[in-house]
């Protein structure tokens, strides 16, 4: 069942020991969010863990290293974060699945797997963690803001999606009057490249393909691709977005390889005349109006092919 923030402060009252569980390939709104509720819980004299996710990339392993929770730990309440369903957690947090006391989420394709479910559809579930911790304490501390802030600048593209509102930025703002340290965050995450990124970046482009007049823009990510560039997982972060920065482009796609040429995952962006968590419930997946992405069984040619077809019934012209 669906609850308000007032049920998700008193539910959260009641449970002394939690476990905050995130989802597969994590970026830094589901970590960001899990290290800022563990903190901010453990200021008000609870015990919170993260389990350990083990898709976690060093980039955003600070979020929740201090945080991970040790084996054999028996949590009375178990949380998920910006997780909208179950088959989004990673295999080790399968065997939680029903057990779970509340999700917090702002995702619309949200299934309601939880026991209780807090769904707001703000711009970043970072927003929800935020509200949840003034409810309960009335501040966040400059280590609970640090996190937070991740949350909201990596889920927003430092502020620059369409995703973000005027509540993300006033949020953000409150963020770093609490000492969210965002110079340094801004600067790790958006304003430095590796090498690897800059020869994956030249490959996606130069392999790009456009089709309906244009409007859509599909990339391609092999494992190849990502073999010749030496690219790591952090490399790849937010990569997504590129397709949808060409000028006259509406829908952008991108189709990579994961661990065999038929494992693969797309993500979709999209200006507000076409919903990407349409495309996406095509091939079971989800996400935002604007932003969604699926996990796909075929090779990269056959899933251009369904993206053809169902591009071609929406009329994308």
């Amino acid at each position: 069942m669906t609850i308000t923030l007032n049920d998700t402060v008193k539910l959260i009252k009641e449970f002394d020991n939690f476990l905050i569980l995130t989802h597969r390939r994590p970026d830094g709104d589901t970590l960001g969010c899990a290290g800022g509720l563990s903190q901010g819980l453990r200021e008000l004299g609870k015990t919170a863990y993260v389990l350990p996710n083990p898709e976690t990339t060093p980039r955003y392993m600070q979020l929740v290293e201090d945080y991970l929770a040790p084996e054999n730990y028996i949590p009375q309440c178990i949380i998920t974060v910006d997780t909208a369903t179950l088959d989004l957690l990673p295999e080790n947090a399968l065997k939680y699945a029903d057990k779970i006391t509340i999700c917090i989420d702002h995702h619309s394709s949200n299934t309601l797997y939880a026991k209780y479910t807090y769904l707001d559809a703000q711009g970043a579930c970072g927003e929800l963690v935020y509200d949840i911790l003034i409810a309960l304490s009335g501040s966040v501390s400059a280590k609970t803001a640090g996190h937070l802030y991740a949350a909201l600048s990596t889920d927003t593209g430092c502020f620059a999606y369409a995703n973000t509102t005027a509540k993300v930025l006033q949020t953000a703002a409150h963020l770093i009057e609490a000492g969210a340290p965002h110079r340094e965050m801004n600067k790790a995450f958006f304003r430095t490249r590796t090498r690897s990124r800059v020869k994956i970046e030249g490959a996606l482009f130069s392999e790009m393909e456009f089709c309906f007049n244009g409007t859509v823009a599909i990339a391609t990510i092999t494992r190849a691709m990502i073999e010749q560039s030496g690219a790591v997982e952090d490399d790849l972060d937010d990569i997504a977005s590129l397709p949808g920065s060409i000028e006259g482009v509406v829908v952008g796609i991108t189709i990579r390889e994961l661990t065999s040429e038929r494992d693969c995952k797309i993500s979709v962006r999209s200006s507000p005349s076409v919903n990407s968590n349409e495309i996406c419930a095509h091939f079971g997946g989800g996400g935002h109006a604007m932003a969604a992405g699926a996990s796909v069984y075929g090779t990269t040619g056959e899933i251009k092919e369904r993206l053809n077809l169902i591009l071609s019934e929406m009329m994308i012209k």
